[in-house]
């Protein structure tokens, strides 16, 4: 992803910052930079039974991080991938081949019993779905997190509200861990954020104001420095066999125009330059400047910066280079996460149930709600997120009925055993009206049940006749009896022994008192 070794070039610019700085400030989240990371955790998961509780783990990586801005103050803007450009769909369906192949390997080694390179490889398959997104954008709406998903990439999108005053819904930075951020030009940037708050910040302004390790941008403007890293190759455009980064940063250092460059490198008997390069470049060069992006105020598509007349003629009139132009409507649905933005279909409303504490790792209980209930709890974040299209109650009341089968078996037991444990009896002249709870679940072990009617006949004293069947009535009825003859038997041998041990003490100090 990125400009390759862009980051690792620039390295004497980025220095290290704490999240805490950006506090009383909006900051923009490239969501799935975060869902990647999040999915590592569980990448088996998600490509052996992506429908696993194990397989959302991602959500609880990203709601930390979230949860950590919101400690630091920092407000959350968290925008999302759209479609696919159509200047990068070599680039897509590369990486989608890449992936099933490491799929279909992990799945081998998985199978030769190599977990660990098994892992390593499902870690490479892994696929941030549109779906996957819609899951934690319900959670995101759940918590008032403010988020939106881009047209197309989110990094323009990111770019462009970079460029907003906050008022307007601007943001101050970006939290990323892709390159192209830099190429687009956007002001401040956070790479490698942890679940501390570290991370590596990169200043634009700076940048180009800044001579450090031999490296001077001072003659550079913003559009030199995308050309820069659009020749060390990039996700549009590959580069020229034998240019990195270091080679381009040297080629527009010297020469400070773009077209110069184009022109020296197409003359220069060193690199093979393919013949379509210098048009495809601008083409490129014009993604990055004005790629379509979605614009809240309007509620529609608007380009990153304005179209200038040059770009057209690049173009020659095909501005779907920039992203296909899109109907208000849909650009709107999209936005607010109703809209899949690949295949253009709304959203199963049935699939962003989430089972609740489904998220926990735990073996002692497994409670799977599936009334549109939503919970996440965490240890890693320490945060509980609920929401409900139905009351609190009737989801509470579901979890009980919902146990699974080890608890199952418990509440078996407890039944089982609640039939031999001695029951509390009122008084005969007070009678006693059995009050049913409401909606109270078949398998609530607290729950009264009515014997057959072959075993209702209890004796006065509530002793089941039906548990005493070798026993005649009067022998039922003298049990109190005899035990109450055996308990007065006991406390008078208790009372005589007493009284012959005190009659003892009395004697033996009468004799010592007569010596």
């Amino acid at each position: 992803m990125g400009i390759p070794n862009l980051l690792r070039f620039m390295k004497p610019f980025i220095e290290p910052v704490h999240i805490k700085k950006y506090a009383g400030q909006r900051v923009g989240i490239d969501a799935y930079s975060w869902l990647h990371k999040g999915a590592y955790s569980c990448s088996m998961e998600l490509c052996m039974s992506p429908k696993s509780a194990g397989a959302r783990r991602y959500i609880s990586y990203f709601m930390h991080h979230v949860n950590l801005l919101r400690h630091h103050k920092v407000v959350p803007v968290v925008v999302f991938d759209g479609g696919s450009m159509p200047c990068k769909s070599a680039t897509d369906e590369d990486r989608h081949k890449k992936r099933e192949l490491s799929l279909v390997l992990g799945k081998e080694k998985l199978e030769q019993g190599n977990t660990a390179a098994a892992i390593d490889l499902f870690r490479k398959a892994v696929q941030i779905t549109p779906s996957m997104a819609y899951q934690l954008i319900q959670i995101l709406k759940t918590e008032k997190v403010e988020f939106v998903v881009a047209p197309y990439e989110a990094d323009a999108q990111l770019a462009y509200l970079a460029t907003l005053d906050a008022d307007q819904g601007g943001i101050a930075a970006v939290i990323t861990e892709d390159s192209d951020l830099i190429a687009y030009g956007c002001t401040a940037i956070i790479f490698k954020m942890d679940r501390f708050g570290n991370g590596e910040e990169f200043i634009m302004e700076k940048t180009l104001e800044t001579v450090k390790d031999g490296l001077c941008f001072q003659d550079f403007d913003q559009n030199l420095f995308t050309g820069m890293c659009i020749l060390a190759g990039c996700d549009f455009l590959p580069s020229v066999p034998g240019i990195g980064t270091k080679r381009a940063y040297s080629l527009i250092s010297k020469h400070k125009n773009i077209d110069l460059v184009l022109s020296t490198l197409k003359l220069d008997k060193r690199y093979s330059v393919p013949d379509d390069y210098i048009d495809s470049f601008w083409k490129t060069l014009a993604v990055f400047n004005h790629a379509r992006v979605y614009d809240v105020k309007s509620k529609s598509l608007k380009h990153l910066k304005p179209l200038e007349e040059r770009y057209l003629n690049y173009l020659a009139g095909d501005l779907d280079i920039l992203g296909p132009a899109l109907a208000p409507s849909m650009a709107k649905a999209i936005a607010e996460g109703r809209l899949n933005p690949v295949t253009m279909e709304t959203f199963d409303e049935f699939s962003r149930t989430i089972s609740p504490i489904e998220l926990i790792d735990t073996s002692a209980l497994n409670v799977a709600n599936q009334h549109g209930s939503q919970e996440i709890l965490t240890q890693e974040s320490s945060i509980t997120i609920c929401s409900s299209e139905e009351s609190r109650d009737d989801s509470i009341a579901f979890a009980a009925d919902e146990i699974t089968s080890g608890e199952q078996r418990c509440n078996k037991g407890v039944l089982a055993l609640g039939k031999f444990l001695p029951q509390k009896h009122s008084s005969p002249a007070v009678e006693c009206k059995e009050v049913k709870p409401k909606n109270t679940p078949d398998n609530n072990p607290f729950k009264k049940r009515k014997l057959p009617t072959d075993q209702e006949s209890l004796d006065r004293n509530g002793v089941s006749a039906g548990l005493c069947w070798p026993l005649t009535q009067e022998s039922v009825a003298s049990i109190p009896n005899e035990r109450s003859s055996k308990r007065q038997s006991q406390q008078e041998a208790f009372r005589n022994k007493t009284n012959k041990n005190k009659d003892e003490r009395s004697g033996l100090l009468k004799f010592f008192m007569r010596l």
